[in-house]
């Protein structure tokens, strides 16, 4: 499906994909709905949707479902990874929500070893970042992810 896109397209569907991945966990944490159920939603609803006359950039189909799947399957150990990467007295339930599914969808890719940990981590940087422009988040998913990613993948450092 992705055939005949160039390099530079290639990495803007993933990227979209991961900021999905982290809309998708956090919906899936605030409401009753399966993976599946809210995956559909995603590919029906947001991908290439149009928003306020905006289209919205296409997503890695893929890569969307891999990282979802991954972050539902190894919840329990990529929550403990989380809370590893936190600052003492700063479990993982006690973090913002998007956060969360953030760490959560992050944590999901440092489990495969087909992207390097410095590019997972400077695209989730990049994905807190679009959640929160303002705030000093990016900072500390950067500093959480660093060691997040040393533990799960200390061979790539």
């Amino acid at each position: 499906m992705t055939t005949g896109l160039s390099g530079n397209q290639k990495r803007k569907m993933k990227s979209a994909a991961r900021l999905y991945a982290v809309q998708a966990l956090f919906q899936m944490e605030h409401s009753s709905l399966t993976v599946e159920k809210v995956r559909t939603e995603f590919l029906e609803h947001r991908f290439g949707a149009m928003l306020d006359g905006v289209e919205l950039q296409d997503g890695d189909i893929a890569h969307f479902s891999q990282v979802l799947e991954d972050a539902v399957n190894y919840q329990a150990p990529i929550d403990q990874l989380t809370d590893r990467g936190l600052v003492a007295k700063w479990a993982i339930a006690r973090i913002d929500p998007t956060l969360r599914a953030l760490f959560r969808a992050a944590g999901a890719e440092l489990r495969d070893t087909g992207t390097p940990p410095k590019v997972v981590i400077s695209e989730y940087v990049d994905v807190a970042r679009a959640f929160f422009p303002e705030g000093k988040e990016a900072s500390f998913v950067n500093a959480v992810l660093d060691h997040m990613a040393r533990e799960a993948r200390p061979e790539a450092f």
